[in-house]
């Protein structure tokens, strides 16, 4: 009897199986329907959801290019790319779709490139079958296995410099279901640039191969530049909008520690996957990873979307801004409410190290103030905002001061070594700590010309012996 059951229950258990591997079988292999061209999308653009509810056949086709564009305000950089931009462009497809994949090198090229997608099941993600030649093309093709978010990126040595210069990008693979819908969806992926010259320094940097070696960034930012999802490129949204941030993370070394400051993640698929995490304030992107992080706005404002690693976001270019327009909600947010004075014991002076390499010295007033507005605007802006204005009762103002213009050498003082008592500017009294600023003498004279030449003010020029004299003497 005993046997009996033993057998009757493996029988079960056989069929069961099987039933469930036909089944299986029977949702993978879905019979392709046509094809179409993919639709790809510079960041922070996304292409549009996909609404078909069976696979097909999908043309993609990228241009890799080699192209000078800016880093920063004032420094360029050859960047290798995937469609002419950094990040390369985003990639949506279904799962179970054939991708039929067309990569042509640009004939201005000097390097190979090829392709390797995290969403390929093959030798090298593609690499293999993609080595491309300048003013060549390669073709191969796949199947969108598994549903996520996957990074892509050029893998021809030395992979690590193709990567630093710029060639990654994302593909989204969606689920057969399709993903749930929302108001909003964008494409953010940071990234590190290794330069010869300091984050600031002016003019065509050249790849750095020992610092990339080391994993000592110039610069750590979103969609390839400093501040280029920043002010009228920020991101925008309405007040009630359902968000979803496709994040992705080139590396090729640091690991982003993913943050809106003022907003919670309501869902976090890590890591591009299928599970979700919710409540989570700040998530972690590895290198050649990715996450979908959702989230609903609840009031207006500007967010700022950073690397929690919180210097690269404040003093190497990782930081981003979502703009919100619509109602207040007091009870959510009240803004404000009320202000007063409070004393508490200690505080002192602080100093900050932003020392800068060694740059040609300017050889005139013009040339000081174009230095002194990359100076600012690294090192000064983020309290005395970007138009010299200040923050009322907390950061007095540059524009139109007349504490700042009355004196040139107390100007320097400040800056050289900081400042921690009353002042009155412009008939309003400040009492806050300004760290001193580690500067080379040119880069004072410089960034003090700029200010006290802008917005308004009329200072002429400080040179470096001016402030060698302040310094001498204190």
């Amino acid at each position: 009897m005993k046997d009996i059951f033993t057998q009757s229950w493996r029988v079960l258990l056989a069929f069961s199986l099987t039933i469930l591997m036909l089944a299986a079988t029977g949702c993978k292999n879905e019979t392709l329907q046509g094809e179409e061209n993919a639709v790809l999308t510079h960041a922070p653009a996304v292409p549009a959801a996909i609404t078909r509810n069976y696979p097909t056949k999908v043309i993609v086709e990228l241009e890799t290019t080699e192209v000078i564009r800016r880093l920063a305000d004032g420094v360029a950089y050859t960047f290798w790319t995937f469609g002419g931009e950094v990040p390369g462009k985003f990639i949506r497809v279904r799962q179970g779709d054939q991708v039929e994949f067309h990569l042509n090198n640009h004939p201005d090229s000097k390097m190979p490139h090829n392709i390797d997608l995290h969403a390929v099941t093959g030798p090298g993600g593609g690499a293999a079958s993609s080595f491309t030649a300048p003013g060549k093309g390669t073709v191969f093709s796949f199947e969108a296995l598994n549903p996520g978010l996957f990074v892509y990126h050029c893998a021809t040595a030395p992979v690590g410099m193709h990567i630093a210069n710029g060639m990654y990008g994302l593909i989204l693979v969606e689920p057969k279901e399709g993903l749930p819908p929302v108001d909003k969806e964008f494409y953010v992926m940071q990234s590190e640039f290794y330069t010869q010259g300091a984050y600031g320094e002016a003019g065509l940097q050249p790849f750095d191969m020992s610092k990339a070696l080391l994993e000592t960034p110039d610069y750590v930012v979103f969609n390839g530049s400093v501040g280029s999802t920043t002010g009228d490129k920020a991101l925008t949204a309405n007040v009630g909008d359902r968000i979803r941030l496709f994040v992705g993370n080139g590396g090729p070394n640091l690991v982003s520690s993913f943050h809106v400051i003022g907003e919670i993640f309501d869902l976090v698929h890590t890591e591009g996957g299928g599970v979700a995490n919710t409540n989570v304030q700040t998530t972690l992107v590895p290198a050649g990873g990715s996450a979908m992080v959702e989230f609903t706005v609840d009031v207006p404002g500007t967010f700022i979307i950073v690397d929690h690693s919180i210097f690269r976001a404040f003093n190497k270019g990782a930081l981003a801004m979502l703009t919100v327009t619509g109602d207040e909600n007091a009870q959510i947010y009240s803004g404000l409410k009320e202000e007063h004075v409070y004393l508490p014991e200690g505080g002192g002076i602080q100093e900050i190290d932003v020392t800068s390499a060694n740059v040609p010295p300017a050889q005139n007033m013009a040339e000081r103030i174009e230095a002194g507005s990359r100076i600012f605007a690294a090192n000064c802006a983020a309290c005395h905002q970007p138009s010299g204005q200040g923050i009322a009762g907390v950061f007095p103002p540059l524009a139109g001061s007349d504490f700042l213009m009355a004196d040139a050498a107390r100007a320097i003082g400040v800056v050289v070594n900081g400042l921690s008592e009353e002042i009155e500017v412009n008939g309003v009294k400040y009492n806050g700590v300004m760290p001193g600023v580690r500067l080379s003498d040119e880069d004072v004279a410089n960034v003090l010309t700029f200010v006290r030449n802008s917005w308004g003010n009329e200072g002429g020029e400080t040179v470096p012996a001016d402030v060698a004299k302040v310094k001498s003497s204190h």
